[in-house]
């Protein structure tokens, strides 16, 4: 009886372990999941009570988030690069549905003001600052490079490639993919969203993703390596650029480019005078130098003969 028993056990317990293995979100290793009932797997943003939906990608703005969270509080792998104290990489404020607040601030009561992909789109200033509204990012072009391949690559590959990983990998409906242009070996992508249903994916965090993916930080659960193949062909990817553009202009001031245009008058100014200071010495040295072989025939000409 009690070696019946044990196989009992024994089936419960792995039965029970892979329910729990089974427990993960695949579309975001940060997520903390548990088993609240038969077949129920509930996942949340680690550091928050904010329920995830696995089956598609996670806000940007809950990304950066959990991973500005401390990795004994988290529970799991944060990026050691991750920077504290820059544009690109804070801990932002989110709405419950996941988009960034028009207004972020950090520690230091600085505030400034964000589009929908989280990108400071004014100049910065205290906590009285007012972001009326969140000003919608509705094109993002990406821009990269790749390592040469064995074999040409033609640009209706190339597209057709980054279009199916678009749409199978973050699950990016097509229609958003404007256009893919191939000019060996920079690769130009333009997505545009002007309006985004409820259901589909923001093009912010299609590209929050892919630049994680490219630089092997992958968010996925499986941690997997992004690999693009091309006929064959590994599409192995060297540099990348993403740039944003709002539905409006961002609001910056013209100090800081008044402050840069003083300074390249200022070089300007400085080199000018210096060459003219030179030229002048230049001219100077030469008239002496005239002067003095003048003076010099002048008196040969002029001394008495001795003969």
């Amino acid at each position: 009886m009690e070696p019946l028993f044990g196989v009992v056990l024994g089936l419960i317990l792995a039965v029970a372990s892979q329910a729990q293995d089974s427990c993960t979100c695949a579309t975001n290793k940060w997520a903390v999941c548990a088993q609240d009932g038969p077949g129920n797997c509930t996942c949340r943003l680690a550091g928050s009570d904010h329920p995830l939906d696995c089956s598609t990608l996670t806000s940007k703005c809950f990304l950066m988030k959990a991973e500005m969270i401390p990795l004994k509080e988290k529970r799991f792998w944060r990026p050691p690069h991750a920077v504290l104290e820059s544009d690109g990489i804070y801990s932002p404020d989110c709405e419950d549905s996941g988009v960034f607040k028009a207004r972020q601030c950090n520690q230091s009561s600085t505030c400034w003001c964000v589009n929908t992909a989280g990108v400071r789109r004014t100049e910065k200033g205290g906590r009285s600052l007012n972001c009326s509204e969140l000003v919608r990012t509705r094109w993002i072009y990406i821009e990269l490079t790749h390592k040469r391949s064995p074999n040409a690559l033609h640009a209706p590959d190339v597209a057709k490639a980054l279009t199916q990983l678009f749409e199978s990998r973050y699950k990016l409906r097509s229609k958003y993919i404007a256009a893919i242009k191939y000019d060996p070996p920079l690769i130009q992508i333009r997505l545009d969203q002007n309006k985004k249903p409820r259901w589909d994916v923001d093009i912010a965090d299609v590209a929050y993703y892919f630049e994680k993916d490219v630089n092997n930080d992958s968010v996925f659960h499986s941690n997997s390596k992004l690999n693009i193949s091309v006929n064959g062909d590994a599409l192995a990817i060297e540099k990348l650029w993403i740039y944003y553009v709002d539905e409006k202009p961002p609001e910056f001031s013209m100090r800081q480019l008044a402050a840069g245009i003083s300074a390249v008058v200022t070089v300007v100014v400085l080199v000018a005078g210096i060459g003219i200071a030179v030229l002048l010495i230049l001219r100077w040295l030469r008239t002496r130098t005239y002067k003095k072989f003048e003076c010099k025939e002048m008196r040969e000409i002029k001394a008495p003969s001795l003969e």
